[in-house]
């Protein structure tokens, strides 16, 4: 059993001061508060001389004061781990998207180009990696102590993670909320490989399509492209340029198009209805496996890099 886990992404030293800190706190506090019990015990125990009738003055200087120091401190380290909270769970642009879809009990991993492995994670050192995450049937956690990431994994929605992995290695991947009878046995590896290794690892087990080709195929298939490319009868927004842009809705509000609002405007079409359209369009709920998903979401994503790419000058 090791004392101290390693430090192998960028998140990790900053979270073990911040953990550092509040210990040494608590522990101020407790030898504080506990020294103070221990000396009132000795002083005043039974039979000691001292003088116990004496009229004791009144003052709020010593209660103002240590009221405000611990204000000022334990507000701090709020502001601290604040921070430290929003950089975490804060993707930077251009971070390296891998889909993760939890199942009792095992992790399945998809890639851009459209690898795929289970209860195994290859990541690229020194590189930001996105995670995006959902679950089949309950709530997952996913786990990796070496970097310091922790993440509940929710049914029927996306959450999302990122981390820089900055030293090469494999790490141990755990599933850190009880999620049944085989809970235990939800492990996996994170292996963090080279720039050039991992491309090789990519060539190695590549396939003949990308996540978000296949995705194109799902589209036409399930008859997307009929509506939202303007081939139909119906009228239906473009989704070129979609991902990532504010969506003005019928109910007068706005909502981010982000993977959640694509996949909920899948399975549940009346939930969000978009401005200036008529609510047409079919659920797909039970339709559509969570693979095919995410698949769908990448296309649709990468038709707003297309759009970006052909505005650029």
């Amino acid at each position: 059993m090791r004392l101290f886990l390693p430090e192998a992404s960028t998140s990790s030293v900053q979270i073990d001061w911040l953990l550092a800190a509040l210990v040494a706190v608590s522990l101020a506090v407790l030898a504080l508060v506990f020294g103070l019990m221990l000396i009132f015990i000795i002083r005043y125990r039974h039979n000691s001389p001292i003088e116990r009738g004496g009229v004791i003055t009144r003052t709020f200087r010593f209660e103002i004061t240590w009221t405000t120091a611990t204000l000022v401190v334990f507000f701090g380290l709020f502001i601290w781990g604040a921070q430290i909270y929003v950089h975490v769970f804060r993707p930077p642009p251009g971070a390296l998207k891998i889909y993760v879809d939890a199942k009792q009990w095992m992790w399945k991993v998809e890639y851009p180009g459209g690898q795929r492995e289970i209860d195994s994670l290859h990541v690229p050192v020194n590189r930001a990696v996105e995670l995006i995450m959902t679950s089949e049937d309950v709530i997952h956690d996913f786990f990796v102590p070496a970097f310091r990431v922790k993440r509940d994994v929710l049914p029927d929605q996306y959450e999302t993670l990122w981390f820089r992995p900055d030293r090469i290695g494999t790490y141990h991947l755990f599933c850190s909320q009880l999620c049944g009878a085989g809970h235990a046995a939800m492990i996996g590896t994170v292996v963090v490989m080279s720039e050039p290794d991992y491309t090789r690892w990519l060539a190695g087990n590549g396939t003949s399509q990308t996540i978000a080709q296949e995705g194109h195929d799902l589209f036409i298939r399930y008859g997307c492209s009929g509506c939202h490319e303007g081939h139909g009868t119906v009228r239906a927004p473009s989704l070129a340029g979609v991902f990532g842009s504010p969506v003005p809705l019928s109910d007068g509000t706005t909502v981010m198009a982000d993977a959640n609002y694509v996949r909920d405007s899948i399975l549940q079409p009346g939930k969000q209805i978009v401005a200036s359209y008529a609510p047409v369009m079919p659920t797909f709920a039970g339709v559509i496996s969570e693979a095919d998903l995410v698949k769908l979401i990448a296309y649709i994503e990468s038709l707003g890099a297309e759009k970006s790419t052909k505005a650029a000058p």
